[in-house]
């Protein structure tokens, strides 16, 4: 064998390969706030607290989206506005090879994050005594990513983008004083546009072409980028109840979405390689194709607790669940009959956050909170790429709300987010190594306006 020779799958394998990478980064990035790629910023009144009681500790109108049941402590019409800036950075320190040993090319990636703003409405409206219906549209899934052009890791991950919105319709029923029942349906759009760069000159020189030293490794890079969007219907229930005029005890769950993406691949494929690929008898491959990817935004439960005690001091807590075990595969189905479907593994497991919070009541228009949480990790380290360099997370979080009438209020809150290192030890399609860990950190700041009439 000489020093050139490489061991690599087919075109058709790569095409499919850099797809599969590709799709799967959109859904597991560290540009999310939460675990895996979860948003949890609809309500900047529970950021304050670091969500502790987010469900159970009234006066918020984003539990049309969170619990519905908890809808039947609002007496009046209710309309509130949540906007939150997800500030994340991610820096990756580390070196890599080629297929044939040579160093990977190209900087460390920059600051793959960036600054994007999650928005909420929530709307609630008392229909009959015991009845209260809600409408509220949040983002509970996201992330945003882009990394230099040329970066060493560009055959991972250049651009992702992923974006899901619902829209959520709920119905609460008060049975008694101390308890309430509730019921959502929810409208889930996500739209997908990511992009990675493929190592052709890798591929061409390994066989059945065996071109080198005409094309060897990194001398002639594509680039693959995929857009596609879904539609789906969800489901969610809550429940309520108040054991004592102190203490108030929620439970949600909100049932899991599957999507079936159908998209577009485009394909970027330099003139050099392209007078290759159009040699009689070689298979129509890296042409723009139609694509579809299966997958599911997670089921999630939450423990929702609260107490008002006689004072000005309120505390609670939160403890959610997430079902991330439903990300195990991710499958891909391509209407180019060249490029064969594709089954890669990943292997989720589910996750808990648990948070702790108080509120400190100054005088009639000025409340002071603080909170602090945990948040677990979904991935595991025999999967983790460029793509996914999540690591578990510590919040710390304060907030203020102001109200200077009795039917307006205003609140703000602030969250820094202490993310673990997230190692990586991958090998792309084209036999490029890239080995390092991703330095993360990520800060919130809310601002929220509720109008009671």
């Amino acid at each position: 064998m000489s020093k050139h020779s490489i061991t690599t799958p087919g075109f058709a394998g790569l095409a499919l390969a850099a797809l599969s990478v590709a799709v799967a980064g959109a859904m597991v990035s560290p540009a999310a706030s939460a675990s895996g790629f979860q948003i949890s910023e609809n309500t900047v009144q529970a950021m304050g607290r670091a969500y502790a009681g987010r469900e159970a500790a009234g006066n918020d109108a984003s539990v049309v989206m969170n619990n519905p049941a908890a809808m039947v402590d609002f007496d009046t019409y209710a309309v509130q506005i949540d906007a939150t800036a997800i500030n994340v950075s991610t820096q990756f320190h580390g070196s890599g090879t080629d297929a044939i040993g040579q160093p990977l090319s190209g900087s460390d990636g920059g600051n793959g994050g960036g600054v994007h703003g999650v928005p909420a409405i929530s709307f609630i409206a008392p229909i009959a005594e015991n009845w209260r219906l809600g409408f509220g549209v949040n983002a509970p899934f996201g992330l945003a990513t882009e990394y230099d052009a040329g970066w060493m890791g560009r055959y991972q991950a250049l651009k992702t983008s992923v974006k899901s919105m619902d829209f959520t319709g709920s119905v609460a029923w008060a049975i008694s004083p101390q308890f309430a029942l509730g019921f959502s349906v929810i409208a889930q759009k996500t739209t997908i546009d990511l992009g990675n760069a493929i190592d052709l000159g890798a591929v061409l020189a390994a066989p059945p072409f065996g071109l080198a030293p005409t094309f060897l490794p990194q001398s002639a890079d594509g680039a693959v980028r995929l857009r596609g969007d879904d539609w789906k219907w969800g489901w969610a229930i809550g429940a309520e109840w108040k054991p004592t005029t102190q203490d108030t005890i929620a439970l949600s769950y909100h049932g899991k979405i599957n999507h079936r993406f159908d998209g577009q691949a485009y394909f970027t494929v330099p003139a050099s390689v392209q007078f290759v690929l159009s040699q009689p008898g070689v298979p129509p491959l890296f042409q723009n194709t139609a694509g579809s990817g299966q997958l599911a935004t997670p089921a999630t439960a939450s423990l929702s607790y609260w107490h008002k005690t006689l004072g000005p001091v309120s505390w609670g807590a939160e403890l959610s669940w997430t079902g991330w075990s439903s990300f195990q595969n991710l499958a891909i189905d391509f209407a180019n009959p060249a490029q064969p479907d594709i089954n890669q593994y990943y292997g989720w497991r589910n996750t808990l956050f648990g948070s702790v919070g108080m509120e400190y009541k100054m005088s009639d228009r000025w409340t002071w909170r603080a909170g602090v949480a945990y948040d677990q990790t979904p991935t595991r380290d025999f999967s983790r790429d460029p793509r996914i360099p999540d690591g578990a997370r510590k919040w710390i979080s304060v907030g203020a709300g102001y109200t200077p009438v009795p039917n307006l209020r205003f609140d703000i809150g602030y969250t820094h987010l202490f993310v673990d290192d997230g190692n990586v030890n991958d090998i792309s399609a084209t036999g490029d190594h890239l080995v390092g860990s991703f330095e993360n950190s990520g800060d919130l700041f809310g601002i929220s306006m509720q109008y009671k009439f």
